[in-house]
């Protein structure tokens, strides 16, 4: 129970550094409905799964070879690029609210973008190496305590995203449209410029 406690607190403490997922999370519930957010959440912890799945295996440093970190961040940075294209193209005037018809393939729509945009970025992997480097060594876990601690770790996201997914959709009707489109505008940006630095960077290493 204390190796999970561990991996909980870990992981909202990581939560905390809020970065364009989050941003895009929100954007989605606001601007399409509560049930978008939830499969845009599950979208992102399965993505932590996976990349907590390859700390936990070691792959991680599979990104210490320059060639192979150099094509994954050109690839992830365009994804970013093209996402924060999509997302200022796609702003329209329409009314916010909860009475936004719900179907399947909007749903999947949230979830897979999400996901997506959250695998592409080889950042969370450093990340995530990094702290389980760091506890191994800090408390001596073994595998088992290990694999513990990276289950309660990737929880924290669907907590910390799950609340601030109930908290926008309950706002969304008090927000104006014009405020919903600035965001889908700063998301956007966001994703643009990050993409781009990243890109630049990449094509830089050598």
């Amino acid at each position: 129970m204390k190796v999970f406690k561990n991996g909980l607190a870990t992981g909202l403490f990581l939560q905390l550094a809020v970065g364009p997922v989050f941003f895009f999370i929100a954007n989605l519930t606001l601007q399409k409905t509560i049930f978008d957010g939830f499969a845009a959440v599950i979208g992102v912890a399965l993505a932590d799964y996976f990349y907590i799945t390859l700390a936990v295996l070691g792959v991680g440093k599979l990104l210490e070879k320059e060639k192979i970190k150099k094509a994954f961040g050109i690839i992830s940075s365009i994804i970013l690029v093209l996402f924060g294209i999509f997302i200022i193209k796609n702003i329209t005037g329409e009314s916010i609210s909860n009475t936004v018809e719900i179907n399947s393939i909007s749903l999947f729509s949230s979830f897979i973008s999400t996901f997506l945009l959250t695998i592409s970025s080889p950042l969370t992997i450093v990340i995530f190496t990094s702290v389980f480097a760091s506890k191994v060594i800090e408390y001596n876990y073994n595998k088992r305590e290990l694999l513990t601690f990276g289950i309660s770790t990737g929880l924290a996201t669907l907590l910390f995203m799950g609340v601030s997914v109930v908290f926008f959709s309950l706002v969304k009707q008090t927000i104006p449209i014009a405020l919903i489109q600035t965001l889908n505008i700063i998301v956007g940006c966001l994703l643009i410029g990050y993409g781009a630095m990243r890109l630049v960077k990449s094509l830089r290493a050598k």
